[in-house]
């Protein structure tokens, strides 16, 4: 969005400017719209699990944000000439069952033809404009947590090749379709003010992102990080690791110090490309104990501390591992 003509609206909450997850847009005192949309090709074969795992990826974004989703309208490419009817059918099914859970009304959506499916979902939530969360919200001296667990990247890659195990495949395909619902619940609550999914970029280069727009830095353990499974060592050791993960930490070195503990397996976890990923928190310390509680309470795939935020230093990350 750099560079392009803006409308400069006081309302306007939360534009592109700090690369955040979805705008937010301020309609009364007590209320503003939070805006966002996404679709990507599938990383399954099963045509109502890609529906599920593209809408909630989608949806995550309203949560990030601390909004609950109200609509959603559907995108899709489709190349009806390959995909029959009833695939394409399934696919929408597994969208319209993830808004059922998200509470969220599907409005309708678009369709064209396209060379190769794209599927996902427009999505507006609401949430009180006080209380919004943000990548420009956190303060020093803050813990990080993130909420799901790292590799789904690795894991599809190695899907893809034959070499990932049935069961993790089982976890990571039930990982990427949960919900972030947490994300509204611990603003509702106004426990934290910071928040970001980790997705396409990597928990890497979110938290560059959030670094940058609230001009911190961070410093965290590698050896923390939490996996989908031990499993996903092994499938790095093989070659699993796709050209985006490495294309990501080739992104984020000029900004992370990284520790000479720190292994090549740490540092591609690290950037992994993730799809429909967990919140990565800024949680104030006074603040910590109700998160953590809040987050089992909503049944959050994990609860993990990280490490912690810093006045802003020559590096956006410092990366260090107590392996």
């Amino acid at each position: 969005m750099h560079g392009l003509p803006q409308f400069q609206d006081d309302r306007l909450l939360v534009g592109s400017a700090t690369a955040d997850d979805a705008g937010v847009f301020k309609i009364s005192d007590e209320l503003a719209l939070v805006q966002t949309t996404d679709f990507f090709t599938p990383i399954v074969d099963d045509p109502i699990l890609y529906g599920r795992i593209a809408a909630a990826n989608a949806l995550s974004d309203v949560y990030a944000m601390g909004g609950r989703p109200i609509t959603a309208l559907a995108i899709a490419g489709m190349p009806s000439d390959i995909i029959d009817n009833a695939t394409i059918q399934d696919i929408f099914r597994g969208g319209a069952e993830m808004c059922v859970e998200a509470e969220c009304s599907l409005l309708g959506g678009h369709t064209i033809k396209n060379p190769e499916p794209i599927y996902g979902l427009a999505v507006t939530g609401l949430v009180h404009p006080e209380r919004h969360l943000a990548n420009a919200n956190a303060r020093p001296g803050e813990t990080l947590v993130l909420t799901k667990p790292l590799g789904s990247g690795i894991v599809s890659t190695g899907i893809k090749r034959g070499e990932c195990s049935e069961a993790l495949a089982l976890k990571a395909s039930e990982l990427m379709a949960t919900l972030n619902k947490p994300g509204a619940t611990l603003a509702e609550r106004d426990l934290v003010r910071c928040c970001t999914d980790v997705t396409g970029f990597g928990l890497g280069g979110h938290l560059i992102e959030l670094c940058h727009g609230s001009q911190v830095s961070a410093e965290i353990d590698a050896h923390l990080l939490p996996l989908m499974s031990t499993e996903v060592l092994d499938l790095i050791d093989a070659g699993c690791v796709p050209g985006g993960s490495k294309k990501n930490l080739s992104h984020s070195e000029p900004h992370t110090h990284f520790d000479k503990h720190v292994s090549d397996r740490e540092k591609l976890i690290f950037a992994d490309a993730q799809t429909s990923g967990g919140l990565l928190l800024s949680v104030p310390d006074e603040n910590l104990d109700a998160v953590m509680e809040t987050l089992e309470e909503t049944g959050a795939p994990c609860a993990v501390i990280i490490g912690k935020t810093t006045e802003q230093r020559d590096q956006a990350i410092y990366v260090s591992s107590s392996a």
